[in-house]
């Protein structure tokens, strides 16, 4: 998939963002292959091929639901399905003039080998253009997700639903934690606005700032002498839970690629840290971020390669962060793709995987001790149910009502749901554990 667009020959962009689209609908996730795609596009040109990629992935569902009426017959060729969508895309959803958005996208269907059913994409796209407002309003209300995954949230959250499948469209604010061991938040602001940075604080985190305008993070004011890190304001919230734990030992399980150890450091002088993961390649950026950051001598840190299954600890642990696997469903705006990759048949596995982890987790707990279990989901299945299922299991078990007055109480935990211009969807629950 290396296109060097040296000559017409070679395929254009739109050519190359269809094979992107093919990548992710053979399952492959974006992360896994998206800055190497990158570096093969000419530099001018990164910025608008991101925005069609990850664009089309955003309103996929909602792009195929407007796309169905216009066919005859299904095309039954995902090729042609994805330059159709990212064609209606173009047309719907960027600035692109209209006639540049119609015969790219109808050259990229010949360049990928399909001239015969080049006339069909021009026809379709054709249309769209001419009646534009009226296909921008059924995109604005599509729901936009798969209908496995609509089905559930309609029955998770069913007042919540219009407007939570609408959030789920849209394009995450960046979000920055300070490090508070070098400037304070007020501080940095001031900064930041005394070099035209448009920026503010966020309302629920203490440590976060929304920036207003995007721009290349290593080049921000303090991003190597390790003023701050990037991290979603809802993510930030879980070290903002937890109790005093200075001189405490911590594990941050499934750690990878360590934004919450960092912020435990920042905020805590703790006496033990171990940041366990099972994915060794992840963890090689805990110890990049700590090195930035300056965070590596504040206390004796333990980076541990092992599955959290079976995992045990040396001596039983003050506290536990465990950061569960899940469907990833509240990080929607931030990871489009997984609208394709995700499958309903992953919840119960994801479940029964979750279950496993907190079990044995819950053995390495001294009593007396906390674990803050937490997801970036928004399924009740992995969050408020997973937490039933817990407390009826473990009679040594009482949960800490987190006290705040953000997020939805849950009869375990808060859920938070994802909003505009502020965090993702996430799940937190305290849990101490009976002396």
């Amino acid at each position: 998939m290396n296109h060097k667009s040296s000559n017409a020959a070679e395929p254009n962009l739109r050519a190359h963002v269809v094979m992107c689209l093919l990548t992710v609908q053979q399952g492959k996730s974006l992360s896994s292959f998206l800055s190497r795609e990158l570096n093969d596009v000419p530099t001018r040109d990164r910025a608008l091929f991101h925005e069609l990629l990850l664009g089309t992935l955003r309103q996929w569902y909602a792009l195929k639901s407007i796309s169905l009426p216009l066919l005859v017959k299904p095309l039954d060729n995902p090729k042609v399905e994805s330059c159709l969508y990212l064609g209606i895309y173009q047309l719907l959803a960027t600035r692109i003039p209209a006639h540049a958005a119609i015969s790219e996208t109808v050259d990229a269907t010949k360049q990928l080998g399909f001239e015969s059913l080049s006339g069909v994409v021009n026809a379709i796209l054709r249309r769209v253009s001419r009646e534009t407002e009226a296909f921008q309003t059924a995109l604005a209300e599509a729901h936009g997700l798969p209908s496995w995954m609509f089905k559930r949230l309609k029955k998770d959250w069913p007042e919540q639903l219009p407007e939570l499948c609408q959030n789920l469209k849209q394009v995450a604010p960046l979000t920055i934690r300070v490090n508070q061991r070098h400037i304070g938040r007020d501080d940095y602001l001031e900064q930041l606005h005394a070099l035209d940075i448009a920026a503010h604080a966020c309302s629920i985190s203490e440590t976060g700032i929304v920036l207003d305008q995007g721009g290349h993070i290593p080049d921000l004011l303090g991003f190597e002498d390790g003023w701050f890190s990037v991290q979603d304001e809802h993510a930030q919230l879980a070290v903002q839970i937890l109790p005093e734990l200075n001189q405490k030992s911590l594990l941050d399980a499934c750690a990878a690629p360590g934004g919450k150890t960092a912020h435990l450091l920042e905020k805590f002088d703790l006496k033990h840290l171990i940041a366990l993961d099972n994915d060794a390649k992840r963890l090689e950026r805990v110890y990049e971020n700590l090195d930035r950051l300056q965070l590596n001598d504040c206390t004796e840190i333990d980076v541990v390669t092992a599955d959290a299954c079976t995992w045990v600890a040396d001596e039983a642990l003050d506290c536990i962060i465990l950061d569960a696997p899940c469907s990833a469903t509240g990080v929607l705006r931030r990871h489009p793709d997984i609208r394709l990759l995700r499958q309903t048949t992953d919840i119960p596995v994801t479940v029964a995987l979750q279950k496993q982890i907190l079990a044995q987790m819950w053995q390495q707990l001294k009593p007396g001790g906390v674990l803050l279990y937490i997801t970036c989901s928004i399924f009740k299945a992995e969050n408020e149910q997973q937490m039933q299922a817990f407390f009826a299991e473990h009679t040594d078990a009482t949960e800490i009502k987190i006290e705040a007055d953000w997020g939805i109480e849950q009869c375990h935990g808060r859920q938070l749901l994802p909003q505009p211009g502020q965090g993702d969807g996430f799940y937190y629950c305290l849990i101490s554990k009976n002396a």
